[in-house]
């Protein structure tokens, strides 16, 4: 391999790490059930002909090439595997273009995702797409995952706001898909491929998304249960009422207590709490949240708040936004990504909570209500391997406890290398089969993430 290795340096300017202490840290990402292994080296690209060259030359010498952005992701998607390139976008990191008049950008995808929403909030424009872990997370990740985030009910996932992309094929071509108009039909959805994909076609260089004007100031409402079913009843019921609030999550008493501990605080919640926010402004807003109120209060809520103070709702939203560090307190998180529909929710966490009490481990259930995007999270020992081996089997429960309920296996997180038999529980044998068909016609020697979604 020293031959590719003296080539990766010419073309990438010295840019190619192989001291195994040093790539150490870019072999797996968050997850950590996601088999991962030493790469021959790691680059980091500064440009799309860079990635270009890395890509012609991998493919010459057949050594896999495995795209990474910040390593935020949850799935072991960018889990390096024994022998291959791993191929970082962070240093590719320019917002290139804020086109304020046709409510777009074009960014390559190292920008982080924040950086990208801060961007763009001076030309009254907002980003949407809100991954938790959009302080650091990068757009190529959150495009390779088609990540969602706490606005979904209301904005969407990542794919609803891509115009376009430019990938760089197997053979090192370059694709362009997509438009900068808001229309547009011509030909197969080649840009929808690509979003969702986790690396394994190609490697995004650029993305042209669409943007929106800034929201409004946000209102918040908080509402506490004494009864899960009570809770989930009133979600139903907020969509049935045709409610689009730009916010709607929901933590159960694993969350809570975990959170009132962490924060040193009292949320004034029992079983379930559910908090809400709606960004439409004014009147408007109040409306909507009256409704959402009226709704929590006839399905049974033991106490609701409403509140137009923006550091009130900040603080409420950052007891959400806690659960993950909050848990730490009492271990090692495991982290699941389940969605079902709505009317269901109180039986996934009704569900996981009989799976807690079978493998003797804490499960918290927090998530985005608004769309049944729920996130159980398992929390055990990370020195028993007999505990490790009751959350790994947790995890597999609640997975098939979301298809049971008419749900799928990932809402946001993505398939990566730990769910890939339960893709194929999902989509069945024939939508394996075209899976593979597209993956083979686009990358017929397997260059891209091996082992990743499906064998």
């Amino acid at each position: 391999m020293e031959a590719l290795l003296t080539e990766l340096r010419a073309a990438l300017d010295g840019a190619v790490l192989t001291d195994p202490d040093v790539t150490y840290p870019y072999r797996h990402d968050m997850m950590p059930l996601a088999p991962h292994d030493q790469p021959l080296a790691v680059v980091l690209p500064t440009s799309t002909e860079q990635v270009q060259a890395v890509v012609r030359a991998c493919g010459a010498h057949g050594v896999p090439i495995v795209p990474r952005g910040a390593g935020s992701g949850l799935s072991g998607a960018a889990n390096a595997v024994a022998g291959c390139v791993v191929l970082v976008t962070t240093k590719m990191n320019h917002v290139l273009e804020v086109d304020p008049d046709n409510r777009l950008a074009v960014v390559e995808p190292g920008v982080v995702n924040l950086d990208l929403r801060d961007a763009v909030e001076k030309h009254g424009l907002f980003y949407p797409p809100d991954p938790s872990s959009y302080d650091w997370c990068t757009i190529g990740g959150n495009l390779a995952t088609n990540a969602g985030g706490l606005c979904c009910v209301k904005y969407g996932v990542t794919t609803d706001s891509v115009l376009g992309l430019e990938v760089v094929l197997a053979s090192g071509e370059l694709l362009r898909t997509g438009r900068r108009t808001v229309k547009g039909v011509a030909g197969y959805d080649l840009t929808k491929l690509f979003v969702g994909s986790e690396g394994t076609l190609g490697v995004i260089t650029r993305a042209t998304l669409a943007l929106r004007p800034l929201p409004q100031a946000p209102a918040t409402l908080v509402a506490s249960f004494d009864r899960t079913a009570d809770a989930g009843a009133a979600v139903a019921r907020v969509v049935r009422e045709g409610v689009v609030p730009s916010l709607m999550e929901i933590m159960d008493r694993a969350s809570i207590e975990a959170v009132e501990r962490y924060l040193k605080t009292d949320l004034n919640a029992d079983e379930a709490l559910l908090v809400c926010q709606s960004d439409a402004g004014g009147e408007v807003a109040r409306r909507e949240l009256a409704v959402v109120e009226q709704v929590c209060v006839d399905a049974g809520a033991s106490l609701t708040y409403v509140t137009e103070d923006l550091a009130e709702g900040r603080d409420l939203l950052t007891a959400r936004r806690s659960v993950l560090t909050a848990l730490e307190v009492y271990g090692a998180w495991l982290t699941d990504d389940v969605c079902v529909p709505r009317t269901r929710i109180a039986e996934l966490i009704t569900g996981c909570e009989r799976i807690s009490a079978d493998v003797g481990l804490r499960i918290a259930v927090v998530g985005h209500a608004g769309d049944g995007n729920m996130h159980p999270t398992i929390v055990y020992d990370p020195s028993s391997a007999a505990e490790f081996d009751r959350a790994r089997r947790a995890f597999d429960e609640i997975l098939a406890l979301g298809l049971a309920l008419g749900g799928t296996i990932t809402g946001e997180h993505g398939v990566g290398k730990i769910k890939r038999e339960w893709l194929a529980k999902e989509i069945g044998p024939v939508g394996l089969r075209v899976h593979r068909e597209i993956k083979h016609a686009l990358d017929p020697t397997g260059l891209f993430n091996p082992g990743s979604m499906f064998a």
